[in-house]
């Protein structure tokens, strides 16, 4: 026990940093953090996640070496603070820009946002101490820790896994091949194994002049995965395909809502729609509340119903939809409206997973006073959460011509959640048609990670996903999660592409079908290897 002990302390002596060399660590761990996500710079989009995203837990867990648990924790706390503001600095622009409010408001948003990540990087660095107990960090127990903390980050308090460290990987074409078993979160286990490898391999190496077992297996299994991602990839899909169109009106998001303005945006709509359709599209899809009015279920006004008749293709149309509740009162909804080629109302999916503070106040007894939406203009009250995910069977060509497709309809917010985007293709869904509205974001990185994000939904699910986006980034992705096509931000104009539906034969993919059973391997090896750990700290107390 004596002799365990003095082996305990003299490591944890041996890789304890410097206080310069802590902060240069933690420092180094936030900006990379920032650079593992795309941001626009000088008229390009930088993204550097495939190359650096797993040097920033090696950074984080370096940083925190021969910190006692408490200690590691509130550290990782102010590390991951100061990373996902950087990350959500996009809030700013959100609040200030365009929901008006004075500039201290904005800081207070960027950092609020980024407490709700921070508090998952306290509990990963406080988790690494208590187990490692000032040892060299175990990879495979820092992995499974980080990706069970991305996962919490997806439904704690509604969910908000906005920086999801495997998103930094969605250019790695052998890591992508991974998610449609384990979702987003196989690869952040790939991106933490190979960055706690490296931390684990740096302190072996200072101890004792090599690299140890532990770190060599996990880097092989890092490679393994590589390998088996890249033969486990999604055969193309093949057969009928239908042509699509995603139209970008790049309406100014200050005059959105303006009655003013109205027929304008309708009319810009209206055009490229016209565009779309002579360029062969059968189904034609608008962003999200792209149509400037409320509508019921049912109802089409007659200058739509006349252009989607004119351009005789399908048409999905975000807008508000109402309905007058049973004691009074209307409901609002973020909804998609979808229409046959003459026209007629074939269906309409309501957003169901909303934006806290956007499109609800949470506790607004409590709240309601103090605080409101940024996103005002959709609705004069809270927006209603729809149902659920389902796909819609919409017919194609005039008359229905004997084909239809079956499509599931995620908007917005909603693709942030890889479990609820699953059950759309769980319902039949052959193709993902994804309506959004990103001018909020203004010129950030936001548009461009959010785009990643959606890119995994058709990785995981099999599918091929047509992006609608008011002001970009539009985009076709194709079923292994590349963006083969897309628009530049903040331009007005319209794709056009022959996309491949999932065939019933091509069955879904394990994802779909199981969802994060990954995530329960991740949590049963937590609980053994501290079952394991206990076990043997109680055997040796035992002999001593």
């Amino acid at each position: 026990m004596a002799r365990d002990s003095r082996d305990a302390r003299s490591v944890t002596a041996a890789f304890v940093p410097q206080p310069g060399t802590r902060v240069a660590l933690l420092v180094g761990y936030a900006v990379i953090t920032f650079l593992s996500f795309p941001h626009p710079l000088a008229g390009s989009v930088i993204d550097l996640g495939l190359w650096l995203s797993w040097a920033a837990p090696a950074a984080l867990l370096l940083g925190l070496q021969g910190l006692a648990p408490g200690r590691a924790a509130r550290v990782a706390f102010f590390a991951g603070l100061l990373a996902f503001s950087g990350v959500l600095h996009w809030f700013y622009v959100v609040t200030v820009s365009y929901g008006h409010a004075p500039p201290w408001i904005g800081v207070l948003a960027v950092v609020g946002a980024a407490l709700y990540p921070a508090v998952a990087v306290a509990l990963f660095g406080g988790g690494i101490a208590l187990f490692d107990r000032g040892r060299a960090p175990s990879p495979f127990f820092a992995a499974a820790l980080w990706v069970s903390l991305d996962w919490l980050r997806s439904f704690f308090l509604t969910g908000f896994p906005w920086g999801t460290l495997g998103y930094a990987q969605h250019e790695n074409a052998a890591l992508l091949g991974l998610a449609p078993f384990a979702g987003v979160y196989g690869l952040s286990f790939a991106t933490v194994l190979a960055g706690a490898a490296l931390a684990r391999g740096v302190l072996d190496f200072r101890r004792g002049g090599r690299i140890g077992t532990q770190a060599g297996v996990a880097m092989a299994v890092v490679l393994a995965l590589h390998l088996v991602g890249w033969f486990a990839r999604a055969p193309r899909l093949e057969g009928e395909t239908i042509r699509v169109a995603a139209l970008q009106g790049n309406i100014e998001q200050g005059l959105k809502w303006s009655r003013e303005n109205k027929d304008r945006t309708f009319s810009i709509y209206e055009a490229l729609s016209m565009e779309a359709a002579a360029d062969g599209a059968e189904l034609i899809v608008w962003p999200e509340t792209a149509l400037p009015q409320a509508l019921r279920d049912g109802q089409v006004p007659a200058a739509l119903s006349d252009l989607i008749r004119e351009t005789a293709a399908a048409t999905v149309v975000g807008a508000v939809g109402i309905e007058r509740r049973p004691g009074g009162g209307t409901a609002y909804f973020d909804s998609a409206f979808v229409f046959g080629a003459e026209g007629e109302a074939v269906a309409r999916y309501d957003k169901s997973h909303l934006v806290p503070f956007g499109e609800y106040v949470p506790l607004r007894d409590w709240l309601g006073g103090v605080l409101e939406g940024v996103a005002t203009g959709i609705a004069p009250s809270d927006v209603s959460e729809g149902a659920g995910p389902f796909a819609i069977a919409l017919p194609l060509g005039e008359g229905g011509s004997g084909r239809a497709v079956r499509v599931g309809v995620p908007i917005c917010y909603e693709l942030l959640f890889p479990d609820l985007v699953r059950r759309f293709v769980g319902d039949g869904a052959q193709i993902l048609l994804a309506l959004t509205n990103d001018a909020w974001y203004g010129r950030t990185g936001a548009p461009y990670q959010f785009l990643a994000m959606t890119a995994l939904r058709s990785a995981e699910t099999g599918v091929f996903t047509v992006r609608a986006a008011n002001s970009g980034v539009s985009a076709i992705i194709d079923e292994r999660g590349e963006v083969l096509e897309s628009l530049p931000i903040f331009e007005r104009g319209w794709l056009v592409a022959d996309v491949p539906l999932r065939s019933p034969a091509r069955g879904e993919t394990f994802y779909v079908r199981h969802g994060d059973v990954f995530v329960g391997l991740c949590l049963a090896g937590l609980a053994i290897a501290i079952a394991g750990r206990r076990l043997g700290t109680r055997a040796a107390e035992g002999r001593a």
